[in-house]
């Protein structure tokens, strides 16, 4: 499935979702990582995030994402990354999603998944040399904050 601009053109009528996410980042000794996740239906990586639950706060629900899709629970909150919007896979609603950069000391994610999560897989990936990704934004939210990121470890 090829990703085109189509997807980042809001429809009218459309009804809207929050989001929330992380770019979840550690030192490994002279590399910096950052973990991504991938459907074992498709073979291109994704950055952690779902949507925001009634009552949630933004920040709420991308560490509880990040930690329900990867395994990763140690999490230090750092700061907002920035918002991107698009169509959800199914293109019926426009997604809202506020991703968060967290760092952790956390090697090892995902043990065991949710229901509906278990075909995630979780690796990370040197800050140099990073996975192909199925969402363009989500290269972009990496790439406009790769000074912030490379600064919060």
């Amino acid at each position: 499935m090829k990703i085109n601009k189509s997807w980042y053109v809001k429809p009218k009528g459309i009804p809207e979702r929050l989001a929330a996410g992380g770019v979840v980042v550690r030192n490994d000794g002279d590399n910096l990582l950052i973990g991504f996740i991938r459907d074992n239906k498709f073979n291109k990586f994704m950055l952690p995030k779902g949507g925001v639950e009634n009552g949630e706060s933004l920040e709420h629900a991308a560490a509880r994402e990040v930690s329900e899709e990867t395994g990763i629970s140690d999490l230090t909150l750092i700061c907002l990354l920035g918002k991107k919007e698009r169509l959800s896979f199914e293109k019926d609603r426009w997604g809202i999603t506020s991703y968060y950069l967290f760092i952790t000391n956390q090697v090892d994610g995902i043990q065991k998944l949710e229901k509906g999560e278990e075909d995630l897989v979780f690796d990370w990936f040197d800050i140099n040399n990073l996975p192909q990704l199925f969402w363009p934004e989500q290269k972009e939210i990496i790439e406009e904050n790769l000074r912030r990121i490379k600064k919060a470890i």
